[in-house]
């Protein structure tokens, strides 16, 4: 693994921060890696769920170039969605997947959210079901510039949410982020609500690994690191699982440094 150039724990969550999103992308793919690895040696099939964001491509780039996992003993899931876009959309979280790294290793299954269900609650059944067939192994994600983890914004996040797949509304600051992120020319082309697996889905992962780069994250950040286990930041549960590593580049960790 390329050397962090800081590296701490607070409560249970490891941090480690690289100079740059490129080391911060391979590192992050290199624990991936192992922690499959090492699934792989112990049981049958590992269940991973990812998270689509451009936060991610350079992990998802090192993953995707990978040629010692087994992927065909991979069952893949994505953890958010926007509803009614249409299923061609190129915002739709399950088409960036789809380009980023499901086309591009030989997954056993991918299992994508029905974007264009007409029955959303049916959808957010069928996909939770999905997930509770077997125990979830790993997740990698990313954290939103309002502290989000997949689409839990502040207002409606719920730590001890009894369902793992809901219907949510997002708040201004995440759409605002998937602007300036590029995927809409304006806030009011971003829709207001999505499908996403809830706080409780995503830590019943035996492994989660954040990759989280850019300056415009170092707010979001900061909090998940030093402000109270909160649903008014998300993120800060990661702070409570047994085996959760934040991988930072610099321009993330400024407050940190």
């Amino acid at each position: 693994m390329v050397s962090p150039i800081k590296q701490f724990k607070v409560d249970k969550l490891n941090v480690l921060v690289f100079a740059d999103r490129s080391q911060m992308g391979q590192a992050a793919y290199e624990l991936y890696r192992d922690r499959v690895q090492a699934m792989l040696a112990a049981q049958a099939r590992v269940r991973a769920i990812f998270a689509a964001a451009h936060s991610q491509s350079d992990f998802l780039d090192a993953l995707a170039a990978d040629r010692q996992i087994d992927f065909r003993r991979i069952d893949a899931f994505h953890m958010d969605e926007y509803m009614g876009l249409g299923a061609d959309a190129p915002q739709n979280f399950g088409n960036f997947l789809t380009r980023a790294i499901f086309s591009r290793q030989p997954f056993g299954s991918v299992n994508c959210v029905i974007s264009d269900a007409a029955d959303k609650e049916a959808e957010c059944r069928r996909y939770e079901a999905l997930l509770k067939e077997a125990p979830m192994d790993i997740v990698s994600l990313g954290i939103g510039e309002n502290g989000h983890i997949a689409f839990n914004d502040p207002h409606e996040a719920d730590f001890h949410d009894p369902r793992w797949v809901r219907l949510t509304t997002l708040d201004t600051v995440c759409r605002q982020q998937q602007v300036n992120d590029g995927e809409f020319a304006s806030i009011d082309q971003v829709p207001t609500s999505a499908l996403t697996l809830t706080i409780p889905a995503l830590v019943s992962c035996r492994t989660v690994v954040g990759v989280v780069p850019g300056e415009r994250k170092a707010e979001a950040v900061r909090r998940t690191i030093e402000g109270p286990v909160a649903e008014s930041c998300p993120a800060s549960i990661l702070r409570r699982h047994d085996d959760a590593t934040l991988f930072l580049d610099a321009d993330a960790a400024r407050f940190l440094l």
